[in-house]
Protein backbone atom coordinates (compact mmCIF):
# COMPACT_ATOMS: atom_id res chain seq x y z
CA UNK A 1 0.00 0.00 0.00
CA UNK A 2 2.83 2.34 1.13
CA UNK A 3 4.34 2.15 -2.71
CA UNK A 4 1.22 2.74 -4.14
CA UNK A 5 0.64 5.93 -2.14
CA UNK A 6 4.33 7.00 -3.24
CA UNK A 7 3.36 6.15 -7.01
CA UNK A 8 -0.05 8.08 -6.79
CA UNK A 9 1.73 11.45 -5.07
CA UNK A 10 4.25 11.46 -8.59
CA UNK A 11 2.20 11.52 -10.85
CA UNK A 12 1.99 10.04 -14.24
CA UNK A 13 1.99 11.32 -17.88
CA UNK A 14 -1.17 10.29 -20.00
CA UNK A 15 -3.41 9.40 -16.66
CA UNK A 16 -6.42 10.12 -14.33
CA UNK A 17 -4.97 9.71 -11.21
CA UNK A 18 -7.08 10.04 -7.25
CA UNK A 19 -6.80 9.22 -4.20
CA UNK A 20 -9.43 10.68 -2.04
CA UNK A 21 -9.89 9.27 1.63
CA UNK A 22 -11.91 11.32 4.66
CA UNK A 23 -15.52 13.10 4.85
CA UNK A 24 -17.26 16.08 3.86
CA UNK A 25 -20.26 16.68 5.35
CA UNK A 26 -20.25 13.79 7.58
CA UNK A 27 -20.23 11.78 4.18
CA UNK A 28 -17.42 9.39 3.81
CA UNK A 29 -15.70 9.33 0.38
CA UNK A 30 -12.76 6.59 -0.04
CA UNK A 31 -11.70 6.77 -3.65
CA UNK A 32 -9.04 5.83 -5.77
CA UNK A 33 -8.35 5.34 -9.17
CA UNK A 34 -5.40 5.38 -11.74
CA UNK A 35 -7.20 5.57 -15.51
CA UNK A 36 -5.68 6.63 -18.76
CA UNK A 37 -6.11 10.58 -19.36
CA UNK A 38 -8.07 9.80 -22.95
CA UNK A 39 -11.17 9.21 -23.95
CA UNK A 40 -14.59 9.17 -21.49
CA UNK A 41 -14.19 8.04 -18.03
CA UNK A 42 -17.67 6.87 -16.44
CA UNK A 43 -18.18 7.14 -12.57
CA UNK A 44 -21.55 4.53 -12.13
CA UNK A 45 -23.33 4.33 -8.91
CA UNK A 46 -27.00 4.51 -7.42
CA UNK A 47 -27.70 7.99 -6.24
CA UNK A 48 -26.44 9.55 -3.46
CA UNK A 49 -23.46 6.96 -3.14
CA UNK A 50 -20.50 9.72 -3.82
CA UNK A 51 -20.24 10.41 -8.05
CA UNK A 52 -20.85 14.09 -7.81
CA UNK A 53 -18.84 14.77 -4.27
CA UNK A 54 -16.12 12.67 -6.34
CA UNK A 55 -16.03 14.93 -9.22
CA UNK A 56 -16.43 18.12 -6.70
CA UNK A 57 -12.88 16.67 -5.45
CA UNK A 58 -11.43 16.65 -9.03
CA UNK A 59 -12.41 20.12 -9.79
CA UNK A 60 -11.36 21.44 -6.66
CA UNK A 61 -14.76 22.91 -5.47
CA UNK A 62 -14.34 20.79 -2.38
CA UNK A 63 -11.74 19.63 -0.15
CA UNK A 64 -10.45 16.68 1.23
CA UNK A 65 -6.95 17.92 2.70
CA UNK A 66 -5.39 14.36 2.50
CA UNK A 67 -6.68 14.39 -1.17
CA UNK A 68 -4.22 13.78 -4.42
CA UNK A 69 -5.66 14.60 -7.56
CA UNK A 70 -3.39 15.29 -10.43
CA UNK A 71 -3.99 14.98 -14.74
CA UNK A 72 -1.68 13.78 -17.38
CA UNK A 73 1.17 13.95 -14.63
CA UNK A 74 0.36 17.90 -13.83
CA UNK A 75 -0.40 17.66 -9.73
CA UNK A 76 -3.51 20.10 -8.92
CA UNK A 77 -3.48 19.05 -5.12
CA UNK A 78 -1.38 16.64 -3.01
CA UNK A 79 0.35 17.59 1.03
CA UNK A 80 1.39 20.85 0.44
CA UNK A 81 -0.63 21.75 -3.10
CA UNK A 82 -4.21 22.68 -3.77
CA UNK A 83 -5.09 24.63 -7.25
CA UNK A 84 -8.19 26.04 -6.30
CA UNK A 85 -11.64 25.33 -9.61
CA UNK A 86 -10.36 28.58 -11.30
CA UNK A 87 -6.66 27.30 -11.44
CA UNK A 88 -7.55 24.01 -12.53
CA UNK A 89 -7.78 23.29 -16.23
CA UNK A 90 -11.29 21.70 -15.97
CA UNK A 91 -14.76 22.35 -17.33
CA UNK A 92 -17.76 21.63 -14.94
CA UNK A 93 -21.04 20.69 -17.31
CA UNK A 94 -23.58 20.90 -14.01
CA UNK A 95 -27.01 18.46 -14.90
CA UNK A 96 -29.47 21.55 -15.99
CA UNK A 97 -26.84 23.81 -17.64
CA UNK A 98 -27.21 27.32 -16.22
CA UNK A 99 -26.85 29.88 -19.97
CA UNK A 100 -26.57 33.30 -19.90
CA UNK A 101 -30.55 33.39 -20.91
CA UNK A 102 -30.35 37.76 -22.12
CA UNK A 103 -27.56 36.69 -24.49
CA UNK A 104 -27.84 35.35 -27.61
CA UNK A 105 -26.30 31.88 -28.28
CA UNK A 106 -23.87 33.76 -30.38
CA UNK A 107 -22.45 36.20 -27.50
CA UNK A 108 -22.64 33.82 -24.95
CA UNK A 109 -20.35 31.67 -27.10
CA UNK A 110 -18.04 34.22 -28.26
CA UNK A 111 -17.88 35.70 -24.15
CA UNK A 112 -16.61 32.33 -23.22
CA UNK A 113 -13.80 32.34 -26.47
CA UNK A 114 -12.91 35.61 -25.62
CA UNK A 115 -11.38 34.47 -22.68
CA UNK A 116 -8.78 31.89 -23.62
CA UNK A 117 -6.39 31.12 -26.51
CA UNK A 118 -7.41 28.36 -28.62
CA UNK A 119 -5.38 25.48 -28.37
CA UNK A 120 -8.24 22.44 -27.91
CA UNK A 121 -10.58 23.77 -30.44
CA UNK A 122 -11.64 27.48 -31.72
CA UNK A 123 -15.55 29.27 -32.20
CA UNK A 124 -15.80 27.71 -35.78
CA UNK A 125 -15.01 24.18 -34.18
CA UNK A 126 -17.66 24.33 -31.53
CA UNK A 127 -20.43 25.59 -34.03
CA UNK A 128 -19.06 23.15 -36.56
CA UNK A 129 -19.17 20.18 -33.98
CA UNK A 130 -22.10 20.78 -31.92
CA UNK A 131 -24.45 22.44 -35.03
CA UNK A 132 -24.95 25.64 -33.36
CA UNK A 133 -25.16 27.63 -35.96
CA UNK A 134 -28.99 27.84 -36.93
CA UNK A 135 -29.04 28.53 -32.75
CA UNK A 136 -26.26 31.36 -33.19
CA UNK A 137 -29.15 34.84 -32.84
CA UNK A 138 -31.69 32.69 -30.69
CA UNK A 139 -31.75 33.55 -26.82
CA UNK A 140 -31.17 30.60 -24.69
CA UNK A 141 -33.70 30.87 -23.07
CA UNK A 142 -35.98 30.21 -26.22
CA UNK A 143 -34.09 26.37 -26.83
CA UNK A 144 -34.89 22.96 -26.16
CA UNK A 145 -33.47 21.14 -23.58
CA UNK A 146 -31.36 19.50 -25.46
CA UNK A 147 -30.41 22.59 -27.50
CA UNK A 148 -29.50 24.21 -24.15
CA UNK A 149 -27.27 21.09 -23.14
CA UNK A 150 -25.58 21.86 -26.54
CA UNK A 151 -24.90 25.09 -25.93
CA UNK A 152 -23.68 24.29 -22.43
CA UNK A 153 -20.94 22.07 -24.20
CA UNK A 154 -20.21 24.46 -26.67
CA UNK A 155 -19.29 27.01 -23.75
CA UNK A 156 -17.33 24.59 -21.75
CA UNK A 157 -15.21 23.96 -24.75
CA UNK A 158 -14.11 27.21 -24.89
CA UNK A 159 -12.92 27.59 -22.30
CA UNK A 160 -9.92 25.35 -23.47
CA UNK A 161 -9.96 22.89 -20.52
CA UNK A 162 -7.32 19.67 -20.31
CA UNK A 163 -10.41 17.95 -18.86
CA UNK A 164 -14.50 18.02 -18.97
CA UNK A 165 -16.38 16.87 -15.98
CA UNK A 166 -20.19 15.81 -17.21
CA UNK A 167 -22.08 15.54 -13.90
CA UNK A 168 -25.33 13.41 -15.30
CA UNK A 169 -25.74 16.18 -18.07
CA UNK A 170 -29.16 13.65 -19.50
CA UNK A 171 -30.85 12.97 -16.14
CA UNK A 172 -32.81 16.00 -17.03
CA UNK A 173 -33.96 15.11 -20.57
CA UNK A 174 -36.22 13.21 -21.60
CA UNK A 175 -36.12 10.14 -24.09
CA UNK A 176 -36.45 12.04 -27.24
CA UNK A 177 -33.94 14.89 -26.17
CA UNK A 178 -31.31 12.44 -24.69
CA UNK A 179 -31.25 10.42 -28.31
CA UNK A 180 -30.85 13.83 -29.77
CA UNK A 181 -27.71 14.65 -27.37
CA UNK A 182 -25.85 11.43 -26.92
CA UNK A 183 -24.57 11.60 -30.69
CA UNK A 184 -23.25 14.75 -29.99
CA UNK A 185 -21.27 13.48 -26.93
CA UNK A 186 -20.18 10.86 -28.96
CA UNK A 187 -18.47 13.10 -31.58
CA UNK A 188 -16.76 14.57 -28.88
CA UNK A 189 -15.29 12.13 -27.90
CA UNK A 190 -14.26 10.93 -31.48
CA UNK A 191 -12.98 14.33 -32.82
CA UNK A 192 -11.47 15.97 -29.19
CA UNK A 193 -8.53 14.51 -27.81
CA UNK A 194 -9.99 15.70 -24.73
CA UNK A 195 -10.28 13.06 -21.85
CA UNK A 196 -14.03 13.42 -20.32
CA UNK A 197 -15.21 12.05 -16.73
CA UNK A 198 -19.08 11.50 -16.95
CA UNK A 199 -21.00 10.95 -14.14
CA UNK A 200 -24.46 8.79 -14.65
CA UNK A 201 -26.70 6.17 -12.63
CA UNK A 202 -27.52 4.99 -16.05
CA UNK A 203 -25.65 1.99 -17.23
CA UNK A 204 -26.96 2.13 -20.70
CA UNK A 205 -25.25 5.74 -21.41
CA UNK A 206 -22.22 3.64 -20.41
CA UNK A 207 -22.54 0.66 -22.27
CA UNK A 208 -22.82 2.88 -25.56
CA UNK A 209 -19.97 5.44 -25.08
CA UNK A 210 -17.87 4.95 -22.04
CA UNK A 211 -14.01 3.69 -22.61
CA UNK A 212 -13.38 3.64 -18.80
CA UNK A 213 -15.74 2.27 -15.55
CA UNK A 214 -15.46 4.00 -11.87
CA UNK A 215 -18.01 1.88 -9.93
CA UNK A 216 -19.14 3.56 -6.80
CA UNK A 217 -20.85 2.47 -3.35
CA UNK A 218 -21.66 4.56 -0.27
CA UNK A 219 -18.43 6.71 -1.14
CA UNK A 220 -16.59 4.15 -1.93
CA UNK A 221 -15.35 3.21 -5.27
CA UNK A 222 -15.18 -0.45 -5.40
CA UNK A 223 -14.00 -1.06 -8.71
CA UNK A 224 -12.34 0.68 -12.17
CA UNK A 225 -10.69 -0.07 -15.36
CA UNK A 226 -11.40 -0.72 -18.65
CA UNK A 227 -15.43 -0.85 -19.72
CA UNK A 228 -15.34 -4.70 -20.74
CA UNK A 229 -12.78 -5.65 -17.57
CA UNK A 230 -15.16 -4.06 -14.77
CA UNK A 231 -18.25 -5.07 -17.04
CA UNK A 232 -17.00 -8.79 -16.66
CA UNK A 233 -16.32 -8.13 -12.64
CA UNK A 234 -18.55 -9.73 -9.89
CA UNK A 235 -21.05 -6.99 -9.45
CA UNK A 236 -21.96 -6.81 -12.68
CA UNK A 237 -22.11 -9.81 -14.51
CA UNK A 238 -24.57 -10.29 -11.36
CA UNK A 239 -26.95 -7.96 -13.17
CA UNK A 240 -29.90 -9.24 -14.67
CA UNK A 241 -28.79 -7.30 -17.89
CA UNK A 242 -25.17 -7.85 -17.70
CA UNK A 243 -23.44 -7.78 -20.95
CA UNK A 244 -20.05 -6.73 -22.30
CA UNK A 245 -19.03 -4.20 -24.67
CA UNK A 246 -16.46 -4.89 -27.15
CA UNK A 247 -14.93 -2.33 -30.00
CA UNK A 248 -14.15 -3.87 -33.29
CA UNK A 249 -12.55 -2.73 -36.40
CA UNK A 250 -14.88 -2.61 -39.80
CA UNK A 251 -13.10 -4.83 -42.05
CA UNK A 252 -15.16 -5.56 -44.50
CA UNK A 253 -18.66 -6.21 -46.06
CA UNK A 254 -20.65 -9.59 -47.28
CA UNK A 255 -22.48 -8.19 -49.91
CA UNK A 256 -24.59 -10.97 -50.70
CA UNK A 257 -25.47 -11.76 -47.09
CA UNK A 258 -25.63 -8.29 -45.82
CA UNK A 259 -22.86 -9.03 -43.51
CA UNK A 260 -20.53 -6.05 -41.46
CA UNK A 261 -17.16 -8.03 -41.26
CA UNK A 262 -15.57 -7.18 -38.18
CA UNK A 263 -12.03 -7.69 -36.54
CA UNK A 264 -11.08 -8.15 -32.54
CA UNK A 265 -8.04 -9.02 -31.35
CA UNK A 266 -7.52 -11.44 -33.75
CA UNK A 267 -10.74 -12.43 -33.96
CA UNK A 268 -13.64 -12.15 -37.07
CA UNK A 269 -16.92 -11.49 -36.07
CA UNK A 270 -20.24 -11.23 -38.75
CA UNK A 271 -22.78 -9.46 -38.19
CA UNK A 272 -25.88 -8.22 -39.97
CA UNK A 273 -26.10 -4.23 -40.76
CA UNK A 274 -25.56 -2.08 -43.75
CA UNK A 275 -22.05 -1.46 -45.54
CA UNK A 276 -19.28 0.73 -43.50
CA UNK A 277 -16.07 2.45 -44.19
CA UNK A 278 -13.59 -0.16 -43.49
CA UNK A 279 -10.91 0.63 -40.24
CA UNK A 280 -14.45 2.12 -38.83
CA UNK A 281 -14.75 1.37 -35.47
CA UNK A 282 -17.98 -0.07 -34.08
CA UNK A 283 -18.92 -1.25 -30.77
CA UNK A 284 -20.98 -4.22 -29.94
CA UNK A 285 -22.92 -4.76 -26.74
CA UNK A 286 -22.93 -8.55 -26.27
CA UNK A 287 -25.33 -10.13 -23.33
CA UNK A 288 -24.66 -12.64 -21.48
CA UNK A 289 -28.02 -14.28 -22.38
CA UNK A 290 -27.31 -14.15 -25.98
CA UNK A 291 -24.04 -16.19 -25.87
CA UNK A 292 -23.92 -20.33 -25.52
CA UNK A 293 -21.82 -22.91 -24.30
CA UNK A 294 -20.34 -25.94 -26.14
CA UNK A 295 -17.48 -28.19 -25.24
CA UNK A 296 -16.70 -29.08 -28.84
CA UNK A 297 -17.05 -26.77 -32.01
CA UNK A 298 -20.27 -27.99 -33.58
CA UNK A 299 -19.79 -29.49 -37.27
CA UNK A 300 -23.22 -27.37 -38.44
CA UNK A 301 -24.96 -24.31 -36.54
CA UNK A 302 -26.94 -21.26 -37.45
CA UNK A 303 -24.65 -19.25 -35.05
CA UNK A 304 -21.45 -17.52 -37.41
CA UNK A 305 -19.64 -15.89 -34.31
CA UNK A 306 -17.94 -19.24 -32.23
CA UNK A 307 -14.73 -18.48 -30.32
CA UNK A 308 -12.42 -20.53 -28.36
CA UNK A 309 -12.72 -19.39 -24.78
CA UNK A 310 -11.61 -20.20 -21.11
CA UNK A 311 -14.23 -20.24 -17.93
CA UNK A 312 -12.39 -17.45 -15.53
CA UNK A 313 -15.58 -17.60 -12.76
CA UNK A 314 -18.79 -19.00 -12.56
CA UNK A 315 -21.51 -16.85 -10.55
CA UNK A 316 -24.31 -18.13 -9.58
CA UNK A 317 -27.19 -16.43 -10.37
CA UNK A 318 -31.05 -17.06 -8.78
CA UNK A 319 -31.72 -20.77 -8.19
CA UNK A 320 -31.69 -22.17 -11.77
CA UNK A 321 -28.85 -20.24 -13.60
CA UNK A 322 -25.17 -19.54 -13.90
CA UNK A 323 -23.22 -16.24 -14.99
CA UNK A 324 -19.37 -17.55 -16.33
CA UNK A 325 -16.95 -15.20 -16.44
CA UNK A 326 -14.82 -16.29 -20.04
CA UNK A 327 -11.76 -14.94 -21.84
CA UNK A 328 -11.61 -15.02 -25.30
CA UNK A 329 -8.02 -17.29 -26.52
CA UNK A 330 -8.58 -15.39 -30.11
CA UNK A 331 -5.75 -13.46 -29.02
CA UNK A 332 -3.06 -12.53 -26.79
CA UNK A 333 -5.13 -10.14 -24.62
CA UNK A 334 -8.18 -12.70 -23.40
CA UNK A 335 -11.35 -10.40 -24.10
CA UNK A 336 -13.51 -10.67 -21.48
CA UNK A 337 -16.93 -11.93 -22.27
CA UNK A 338 -19.96 -13.14 -20.12
CA UNK A 339 -22.72 -16.08 -20.72
CA UNK A 340 -25.89 -16.93 -18.80
CA UNK A 341 -26.84 -20.94 -18.68
CA UNK A 342 -28.41 -23.36 -16.56
CA UNK A 343 -27.28 -24.79 -13.81
CA UNK A 344 -28.38 -28.18 -15.21
CA UNK A 345 -26.41 -27.03 -18.33
CA UNK A 346 -23.57 -26.19 -16.09
CA UNK A 347 -23.58 -29.60 -14.74
CA UNK A 348 -24.64 -31.52 -17.59
CA UNK A 349 -21.57 -30.65 -19.29
CA UNK A 350 -19.15 -30.81 -16.30
CA UNK A 351 -17.59 -27.39 -17.00
CA UNK A 352 -15.78 -25.34 -14.40
CA UNK A 353 -13.35 -22.53 -13.35
CA UNK A 354 -10.75 -22.95 -15.79
CA UNK A 355 -12.08 -25.30 -18.88
CA UNK A 356 -12.01 -24.56 -22.37
CA UNK A 357 -15.04 -24.32 -23.76
CA UNK A 358 -16.41 -22.82 -27.13
CA UNK A 359 -18.47 -19.72 -26.81
CA UNK A 360 -21.63 -18.64 -29.22
CA UNK A 361 -21.96 -15.26 -29.76
CA UNK A 362 -25.74 -15.47 -30.77
CA UNK A 363 -26.60 -11.58 -31.18
CA UNK A 364 -24.42 -8.95 -31.02
CA UNK A 365 -25.87 -5.35 -31.36
CA UNK A 366 -24.22 -2.44 -32.82
CA UNK A 367 -24.50 0.60 -30.40
CA UNK A 368 -24.97 3.85 -32.17
CA UNK A 369 -22.99 4.85 -35.06
CA UNK A 370 -19.41 7.01 -34.98
CA UNK A 371 -19.69 9.66 -37.83
CA UNK A 372 -16.42 8.13 -39.55
CA UNK A 373 -18.30 4.77 -39.97
CA UNK A 374 -21.84 6.62 -41.38
CA UNK A 375 -20.40 7.11 -44.83
CA UNK A 376 -22.08 4.16 -46.49
CA UNK A 377 -19.94 1.67 -49.21
CA UNK A 378 -21.60 0.31 -52.46
CA UNK A 379 -22.05 -3.04 -51.97
CA UNK A 380 -20.18 -6.04 -53.21
CA UNK A 381 -20.39 -9.32 -53.13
Amino acid sequence: MQRRRRFMREGKTGYIEVAFNGSLANIPLDAQFSLPAKGVTAIFGPPGCGKTTLARCIAGVQHVPTGFCAVDGEIWQDETTFRPPHLRPVAYVFRPPIPLSHWSVRRTLLYKASKSTPTLIDFDGVVDLLELSPLLERSPSHLSAAERQRLALGSALLGQPQLLLLDDPLIVLDRSAKCEILPFLERMREKLSLPMIYITHDIADIERFADHLVMMKDGLVTAAGPLNVVQSGPVLARRGEAAVCLDTLVGGYDGRYGLIMLRLDGARLLVPGLPLRPGAKLRLRIAAGDVNIACEPRRASSILNVFPARIKASLPFGEAEVTLVLALETGRSGVPLLARITRRSFDALRLSNGADVFAEVARAVPLGLPSSACKALPRSA
